[in-house]
C-alpha cells in the first residue's frame, strides 16, 4: 500500500516521516480491532468467536504500544494524553478544567 503523503516527500523531516509511520500503524491496528469485533459479533461458532476476540485484544495491545511510543516521542501528543487519559468526570469537561487551570491543550 502506498503511503499517503500530503506534501512532497522531499520536504518532510525524518521526524515527520517517523511520526507518520506510527500514526498509520495505529490507524491500521484500530481498524483491525473493529474488523475482529464485527466478525466476532457475527460468528456463531463459539471457538472461532473466542479466537476472533483474542485477536482483537492483541490488536488493542499493539495500538496501545504505539500510543505509548507517541507519548514518549512527541510532546504535543504527551500533553494531550496527560490532559485526557485516565481523567475523571465528563470527558468534554476535562478541556474546560484544563483551560481554567491555565493549561489549555486545545486547538490554538
Amino acid at each position: 500500500m502506498a503511503e499517503a503523503w500530503h506534501a512532497p516527500y522531499e520536504k518532510l523531516t525524518r521526524e515527520t516521516i517517523t511520526l507518520h509511520q506510527c500514526i498509520r500503524s495505529l490507524m491500521e491496528e484500530l481498524e483491525a480491532v473493529d474488523w475482529y469485533r464485527q466478525r466476532a459479533d457475527d460468528c456463531t461458532d463459539p471457538q472461532l468467536r473466542a479466537i476472533l476476540l483474542h485477536n482483537m485484544r492483541e490488536e488493542m495491545e499493539h495500538a496501545c504500544m504505539e500510543l505509548e511510543w507517541l507519548r514518549r516521542n512527541n510532546s504535543d501528543f504527551a500533553k494531550q494524553m496527560e490532559t485526557y487519559l485516565f481523567s475523571e468526570g465528563e470527558i468534554t469537561e476535562v478541556e474546560e478544567r484544563a483551560q481554567a487551570e491555565g493549561g489549555s491543550h486545545g486547538p490554538a
